[in-house]
């Protein structure tokens, strides 16, 4: 059987769990050691218990419980250099953005994401016929990232802000340029355009992924991603950011 349970999923905070070819596997650990022991509860699961730790990249709403959370995780965590760089941890495996990893039956495709962080990656998980992509924290969305997520039927996407909410919100100026530059976050309409691309591609269902507090709502990002995606038989449906329901794969 092969699931994937979102933990979290907001400006936030972000960690997936992915149970997949047999293995135990955590996307992201943005949340504290207390929620991340709370949702592996739930499975039946402890922190003892994990196979692998995947690291997109270093900020804080993705790594916030590592430091806490390794004192029981005895997994290997997996990272490129550039996050190793900017991240206290003793002895994470560290890798190159594109690199191909090997864990048991899975297969770990990496490829480099545009975002404001020194090795940010997203991944490409494969077990047997099950392929799934996560693919957040992008300002936009260049050939090379279609092209590695190609064939996976299930895909974790941005949908990060609606830009009217975001220009008229309380942000400082800087921080809004930032999230609307090229490496910043992925906007709904973006989002929507580059799940349309990839159902042509063979996504069959997509997980919307850091939804802004403040500047989205679940609704808007669905509304968009549905208008994209309108005579396709894609399932669409937003993760909540606190712990959501596990969806087979």
């Amino acid at each position: 059987m092969a699931f994937l349970l979102p933990l979290a999923s907001s400006s936030s905070g972000n960690c997936y769990y992915l149970e997949l070819g047999g293995l135990h596997i955590l996307l992201d650990l943005g949340v504290s050691c207390r929620r991340l022991c709370a949702g592996l509860k739930t499975l039946g699961l402890t922190p003892e218990q994990l196979d692998a730790v995947f690291i997109t990249h270093s900020h804080t709403d993705h790594t916030r419980g590592l430091a806490v959370a390794c004192k029981r995780v005895t997994a290997p965590v997996f990272m490129t250099y550039g996050t190793a760089a900017c991240c206290v941890l003793h002895d994470p495996e560290c890798f190159r953005a594109g690199d191909r990893l090997a864990l048991g039956g899975v297969r770990v495709q990496s490829f480099a994401t545009p975002h404001d962080c020194a090795g940010s990656v997203g991944y490409v998980l494969q077990a047997g016929d099950v392929r799934v992509g996560f693919a957040t924290d992008l300002g936009h969305v260049p050939a090379h990232i279609f092209d590695a997520l190609a064939g996976a039927q299930t895909v974790v996407l941005e949908s990060n802000h609606d830009p009217e909410l975001l220009c008229s919100g309380s942000y400082p100026a800087a921080t809004k340029r930032r999230i609307l530059s090229p490496q910043g976050h992925l906007s709904n309409a973006d989002s929507a355009a580059a799940a349309k691309e990839l159902s042509a591609r063979g996504t069959r269902r997509f997980l919307l992924a850091h939804l802004s507090r403040e500047n989205n709502t679940p609704a808007l990002a669905l509304s968009a991603a549905q208008a994209a995606l309108a005579g396709t038989d894609a399932e669409i449906s937003v993760a909540p950011p606190e712990l959501g329901q596990a969806i087979p794969l």
